[in-house]
């Protein structure tokens, strides 16, 4: 059973930038992170496919949030910049192996890390 660990949340202000790191223990065809704000449903944030090389991101996220996958594909970093409150969620990483495409909503991951806490003040 593949295991994700999460790391790099914390407290930053409104245009600031914070690096989310997640180590999987093995590999998966499609890594992600996604958000969870409170009373808000889970949302998909960025996603890597190893077999493409491709990423792909929400539209909130565009222009301000890269991810960037290392270590022989097993480490899925989150670098965002330019953060702003709304930002303000815990954040998971999550791991399928699938023969779609990547962008999938969070049901169809089966793997998932315990989440890191982004906080974003204005």
């Amino acid at each position: 059973q593949v295991q994700l660990v999460e790391s790099g949340g914390g407290s930053v202000q409104a245009g600031g930038s914070l690096r989310l790191s997640c180590a999987s223990s093995g590999r998966s065809y499609c890594m992600a992170w996604f958000r969870q704000a409170p009373g808000k449903e889970r949302e998909g944030v960025a996603y890597s496919d190893i077999r493409t090389g491709n990423t792909d991101y929400a539209d909130s996220v565009k222009g301000r949030f890269t991810v960037s996958r290392y270590n022989g594909v097993n480490t899925l970093d989150l670098q965002m910049n330019g953060l702003k409150a709304e930002d303000t969620a815990m954040y998971y990483c999550a791991g399928v192996n699938t023969n779609r495409g990547c962008k999938l909503p969070w049901q169809a991951y089966n793997v998932w890390g315990q989440g890191t806490q982004v906080t974003v003040s204005s």
